[in-house]
């Protein structure tokens, strides 16, 4: 089994983590596209207020989508954790746990989605000329998020294993399919809003076909079989304990973007758009840290669960010093040519000083995430994500929310408020490397697998 997919186990762990990491950064660039292509599309060929209303909706997805990938990630460690000792049967029930839980969460957040739409986009204070179209491109997205729960729950059962290029592949065909779409429906059809939100639905129903497709079709011990897909109690509460910690976080960071959301509507709708170009820009570094992070989670999971201790804590330093480097080059980038990056997605003079100033703030503090995601996600492979929850709550929700009680209204500057961001990236990565290099942080881990 473990021939056909990155080893991360055996030889060379540079060489390991690069092959894994390599297909999950292509993929997370693919994932990018979604929402750069809905911007770049909203921004030149319908208005800025269809470009603010696309990326007022951002906080508000994050919110229910984050918690989701929390689990996710519970489920990923406990199936790799499976996967490096060996036991299989373990294994395999985990992964139709996984997939029951995802049925149950699909009915959900459709109908919470929906439902929390209007009231919270109002709550948050969008702009009244933005929010008939926030609305709108917010319902179609909920309406088919069953389609990207199913991707991300499938896609990260392949990762566990160690398969990061086949989830690669379905995700390049669909954000091929989301950019066609959405020059047909914005362009050709003169949909809008709504043009960019169905393109978006489409295309994740195809990543969602194809990686269901090779689960159940696969003849690997990975295999999904329908009639298998049902709750086991114990590995639902491996998965939770795992993954419930690592959901709440983003949930939670999720809605406090919200209400900072709510921080930055008041500037009107040209920093809403400057701030909504600049989410999508500075996505591009976040996906670098979040491949590094996914997989250097999934090296500690299959080491620990094979037991080799020393590899992990040789592989969490290979790691960070590999994100770090690329996420220099584009601190450089955004810090030095911002105003053209945002300039791509809008000719909004206005729009452009915003943007750029924005993420020139952004660039002073990014040399602190790799810290932040490497030692999370490797505390998250060896079962450990209440402690980054509780440092990335502290700092990204408390902290944050503190400073901009306190600072905002004595300045009413947007610049004030997104200096928010690096000051608590700086905290955060402090703490949480304090925390590495005194706790005995593996301890249990391996027992954990071996019990179960």
């Amino acid at each position: 089994m473990r021939r056909k997919h990155a080893d991360l186990i055996e030889g060379n762990i540079f060489q390991a983590l690069l092959v894994f990491a390599v297909p999950l950064l292509i993929g997370n660039l693919f994932q990018q596209l979604y929402n750069t292509a809905d911007s770049y599309v909203v921004g030149n060929f319908v208005d800025t207020n269809a470009l603010a209303a696309v990326g007022a909706s951002v906080s508000v997805i994050q919110m229910l989508v984050g918690f989701f990938m929390g689990l996710s990630v519970g489920a990923g460690v406990v199936i790799a954790q499976y996967f490096g000792a060996g036991k299989k049967e373990e294994m395999s029930q985990a992964i139709h746990s996984a997939l029951a839980f995802t049925v149950l969460l699909s009915v959900l957040f459709t109908v919470v989605g929906i439902a929390v739409t209007r009231p919270l986009l109002q709550a948050i204070g969008v702009p009244q000329e933005v929010l008939p179209h926030s609305i709108l491109y917010l319902t179609i997205y909920f309406a088919g998020i069953t389609f990207l729960l199913f991707y991300n729950m499938g896609s990260g059962i392949l990762r566990a294993i160690g398969n990061s290029r086949d989830p690669l592949i379905y995700l390049a065909i669909a954000s091929v399919l989301n950019v066609i779409l959405d020059v047909i429906l914005v362009c050709g059809a003169r949909l809008g809003v709504a043009g960019v939100a169905l393109g978006t639905l489409i295309a994740q129903a195809v990543s969602a076909f194809l990686v269901m497709r090779q689960l159940v079709q696969t003849r690997e011990d990975y295999r999904v079989e329908l009639k298998k897909i049902r709750f086991h109690g114990n590995m639902i509460r491996q998965i939770i304990m795992v993954g419930l910690p690592a959901a709440l976080q983003q949930s939670i960071t999720a809605f406090s973007n919200v209400v900072v959301q709510s921080y930055i509507n008041s500037f009107g709708t040209a920093a809403i758009a400057g701030y909504s170009t600049t989410v999508r820009i500075d996505g591009f570094l976040q996906l670098i840290l979040q491949s590094f992070n996914m997989t250097i989670t999934t090296f500690v999971g299959q080491n620990i669960g094979a037991g080799k201790t020393d590899r992990v804590k040789r592989g969490i330093f290979t790691a960070w010093v590999m994100c770090s480097v690329i996420i220099l080059g584009g601190s450089i980038l955004m810090n030095r040519e911002g105003g053209a990056l945002v300039q791509l997605f809008t000719d909004d003079a206005a729009v452009i000083v915003n943007g750029a100033a924005i993420l020139k703030v952004f660039s002073y503090g990014y040399m602190m995430l790799p810290v932040v995601q490497i030692l999370s996600g490797a505390l998250r492979g060896a079962g450990k994500s209440s402690i980054p929850m509780f440092f990335m709550l502290g700092c990204f929700v408390v902290v944050r929310q503190i400073y901009l009680a306190i600072t905002v209204p004595r300045t009413h500057s947007l610049l004030v408020v997104i200096a928010g961001w690096p000051l608590t990236w700086v905290l955060c990565a402090v703490g949480m490397a304090v925390y590495f290099f005194r706790a005995d942080w593996m301890k249990g881990a391996e027992k954990l697998v071996q019990e179960h």
